[in-house]
């Protein structure tokens, strides 16, 4: 690249708001637990192991197509409150720790003997669910 003699209208993205693609033959929602799976496409959060939690789904759309055809945006860097589990709770002693990913929407206090993956730290517990991060 050569210097810059004029102004340039210079790209930005909102810090903590991701644009990932989609999981083929995928639907998501949006205030759901936000997911990538062992491939980097965007999935809900499910009970299963190689998911990297990465928020909160932003919208609701249905890649009807490949993987990758249309992209969701999925919002990070907050605390988000979903359900608390109801077989394996989360509860103030899991506060600061890790919690685990039961279905789209619900965390549980672990891994569930290894078929859960890991959610972000909790960062708050309270009746109408747990917070986070």
């Amino acid at each position: 690249m050569t210097l810059a003699t004029s102004d340039r209208n210079t790209p930005r993205r909102e810090k903590g708001l991701l644009f990932v693609p989609i999981a083929a033959a995928t639907l998501v929602h949006n205030g759901l637990i936000a997911c990538v799976n062992a491939d980097g496409y965007a999935v809900e959060g499910s009970t299963a192991t190689g998911l990297i939690y990465l928020g909160r789904f932003e919208e609701t759309l249905h890649n009807e197509g490949a993987d990758g055809e249309i992209s969701v945006r999925i919002r990070t860097d907050h605390a988000f409150q979903f359900e608390n589990s109801s077989a394996d709770p989360v509860t103030q002693a899991n506060f600061g720790d890790v919690c685990f990913i039961e279905d789209n929407q619900t965390v549980a206090a672990t891994d569930g003997t290894g078929t859960r993956s890991k959610a972000g730290r909790v960062v708050g517990i309270d009746e109408n669910g747990v917070w986070v991060e």
